[in-house]
């Protein structure tokens, strides 16, 4: 047996992977940022409420656009949101970053495809852009307790969702399991997201920003598989 008074069984590490929404800045004005960014949080509240993000300064940076890091992250803070690493960002400003004690992320600038896979996008911009297309995601593994799960599409489990652990999709979320902790669907908005799950126990259900807490979920519905809508604005709990 290890011997737990020694300093080395005190800790472990171990490798662990993390899904954070990143915000993509296509603006470097602060007030047009922090009405966009108050404008997605006000819909979906439940997700973003002391939500860890990625700054992502790529495109201002390709654009040669400069932005006050610190007034940023002050910003984004007074909101609510808690930044936690900068990718794409110059020099200067991954130092004024780390001042504040946020590291730059350690993700290639230059792998598209790979930093999509990675983390869901919340754009905060003063344009209009063509819609995306959904990237759906597959879980096969239980989600537990204190983990988060982000789809920028539908997202599927094949496995339980424990209690504490939360889940969120910008589309349709699918639980082959029992679903005991938080599910957000919509997180973005769209009101005509739905879950789906095979075991409803959930500590919370969300579609749009609107939500049901388990004490008001109907008993006739809990620990059966049940389907969550949104009708004129109130959450719909069905029998499947």
């Amino acid at each position: 047996m290890p011997d737990e008074s020694s300093p080395n069984a005190a800790l472990e590490i171990k490798s662990a992977s993390l899904t954070v929404p990143a915000l993509r800045f296509a603006s470097n004005e602060l007030s047009v940022i922090e009405s966009v960014l108050r404008e997605r949080i006000a819909q979906a509240a439940d997700f973003f409420r002391d939500s860890p993000v990625m700054i992502d300064l790529q495109l201002l940076n390709g654009q040669t656009l400069a932005i006050d890091v610190e007034a940023l992250v002050k910003l984004m803070r007074e909101l609510g949101l808690v930044p936690i690493g900068v990718r794409g960002g110059s020099d200067g400003q991954n130092a004024a970053a780390l001042a504040l004690g946020i590291p730059r992320h350690a993700l290639p600038a230059g792998n598209s495809k790979n930093r999509d896979n990675a983390t869901a996008k919340a754009t905060a911009s003063a344009e209009v852009e063509p819609p995306k297309p959904r990237v759906n995601t597959l879980i096969t593994h239980p989600v537990r307790s204190g983990q988060r799960v982000y789809s920028n599409g539908d997202l599927t489990v094949t496995a339980t969702v424990s209690a504490g652990a939360e889940i969120m999709a910008e589309g349709n979320i699918h639980v082959y399991g029992s679903l005991r902790g938080r599910a957000l669907a919509g997180v973005l908005g769209d009101t005509s997201s739905r879950i789906f799950c095979m075991n409803m126990q959930a500590e919370l259900i969300s579609i749009a920003g609107i939500y049901k807490l388990r004490d008001d979920i109907p008993k006739e519905v809990q620990h059966k598989a049940a389907h969550v809508s949104l009708d004129d604005q109130m959450i719909v709990i069905k029998d499947l």
